[in-house]
């Protein structure tokens, strides 16, 4: 008896720490969801688009690099994006005073850390330029940006935990009367304001041996070369069935990495350093495109035509709306959970050969990446950003073949229940339930 209820407690904390981390997978969906206008703001501004070497529009170009300049920046834009989201999707009943707190806590942790700037090179005196910027300068007066820890996305992601943490807890608080004023909602940006200050200071002392481990580990993917593109994808599309896909894509898109523009600054992140020129970039984006713009719209054909014949034409426009959503956009779970639940296996074959194509696409010197996903739009707009982008029509070809075939085959030869194929049961149950 005792073995048995000790073993309830056990499972209630597993399930409660899994809910609590899908629920965190999808508040990270929220920031995520900016990028595309991040991503069009700064292609826009780019030389070849409307700046020098293509319109001719400087200042305007200007404009639109430094719009989408703002939103990508790793070291406020992005982590005070993610901050927020992270606030608002965890904390339950949000509202405008948990972002206000959240928004608070980031921006005093924000100024401490930048209050300690890394060590001048030898030679170099560190010159204030104000609370969130200085600079080093040398004996004969050359200037360059002084340096700062950086927690980047994951900085912004605490502490939008610790902010939905205390504003769950603290924004019902009544204090004595004299302070009235402060009650609730208006403590917890106050209280924030400290909790930034302290996990800035604990930033301060130990993050350089946790981002110097982060460092390695995103070199050893790195250097892994096309087989480290392949264990990525293969573990991308094996967490989206939890939900927890965001947690991995969010460090090696947003955090793992750097790259120096020519301005000195330093970006982190496949996504970001793809988007600002970095030509090493995008091992770990580029074999998503074959995938999403042809192979999973090649699965939702082969899925329509193995629907029974008096379901097909309902059946063609879902797998037409799901399959064009995939192509154009990139988002794929439409067309993935429409065989996730009813054939597992293929789910698998799935996620394998999106690592294959991860690999495969890298192997050859692809380089391509995204703002948003893996869709045509990105495709179009980063065109000039990209090696060799041509290759992946023929490769995304390639796939939509062995797709299609897979799918087909695995559908027929074992009576898979997808979308059209359930028994006439099913059918009239789901009907009569769309009549009421």
């Amino acid at each position: 008896m005792s073995s048995s209820s000790a073993a309830i407690p056990q499972k209630r904390w597993w399930n409660g720490l899994f809910q609590g981390l899908q629920k965190m997978g999808r508040s990270l969906q929220l920031p995520i969801a900016v990028l595309p206008a991040a991503g069009i703001l700064n292609r826009l501004g780019q030389p070849d688009v409307f700046g020098d070497d293509g319109l001719g529009w400087t200042n305007l170009a200007k404009v639109f690099a430094a719009a989408g300049g703002a939103l990508l920046d790793s070291g406020l834009g992005l982590p005070l994006l993610f901050c927020v989201g992270v606030a608002i999707g965890m904390a339950k009943k949000a509202d405008g005073s948990t972002a206000l707190a959240a928004v608070t806590g980031f921006l005093v942790y924000y100024a401490v850390l930048h209050a300690f700037p890394v060590d001048c090179d030898e030679g170099s005196t560190f010159v204030s330029g104000g609370v969130w910027f200085g600079t080093c300068v040398t004996g004969d007066a050359q200037v360059t940006a002084a340096a700062y820890q950086n927690p980047g996305v994951f900085g912004g992601i605490v502490m939008g935990l610790m902010a939905a943490w205390f504003w769950q807890r603290f924004h019902r608080v009544k204090l004595v009367d004299w302070l009235g004023f402060f009650n609730g909602r208006r403590l917890v940006p106050i209280i924030m304001a400290f909790v930034g200050l302290l996990f800035a200071a604990l930033c301060a002392w130990l993050w350089q041996p946790i981002g110097d481990g982060l460092t390695s580990f995103s070199k050893w993917l790195v250097d892994l070369d096309w087989l480290g593109s392949g264990i990525f994808g293969v573990a991308n599309r094996a967490l989206l069935v939890i939900g927890m896909h965001q947690f991995l894509n969010t460090f090696v898109w947003f955090q793992f990495g750097d790259f120096t523009k020519p301005d000195g600054t330093v970006v982190h992140g496949d996504i970001n350093r793809f988007l600002a020129g970095d030509p090493t970039a995008g091992q770990f984006t580029t074999g998503f495109f074959p995938i999403m713009m042809f192979a999973l719209p090649a699965a939702a054909l082969a899925i329509y035509h193995c629907a029974k014949p008096h379901r097909r034409k309902a059946v063609g426009g879902m797998m037409v709306s799901v399959g064009l959503t995939s192509f154009v956009t990139g988002i794929t779970e439409p067309i993935e959970y429409s065989f996730l639940f009813v054939a597992p296996v293929l789910y698998a074959i799935h996620a394998v050969l999106t690592g294959v194509s991860m690999a495969l696409s890298w192997a050859l010197g692809v380089k391509d990446g995204f703002s948003f996903s893996a869709g045509l739009i990105d495709y179009v707009i980063n065109w000039s950003l990209a090696t060799k982008p041509w290759l992946i029509i023929p490769i995304g070809l390639g796939f939509a073949v062995v797709y299609y075939a897979i799918f087909r085959f695995a559908i027929t030869r074992f009576n898979l229940q997808t979308p059209g194929r359930e028994p006439d049961e099913v059918e009239e149950e789901i009907e009569s339930n769309l009549t009421k």
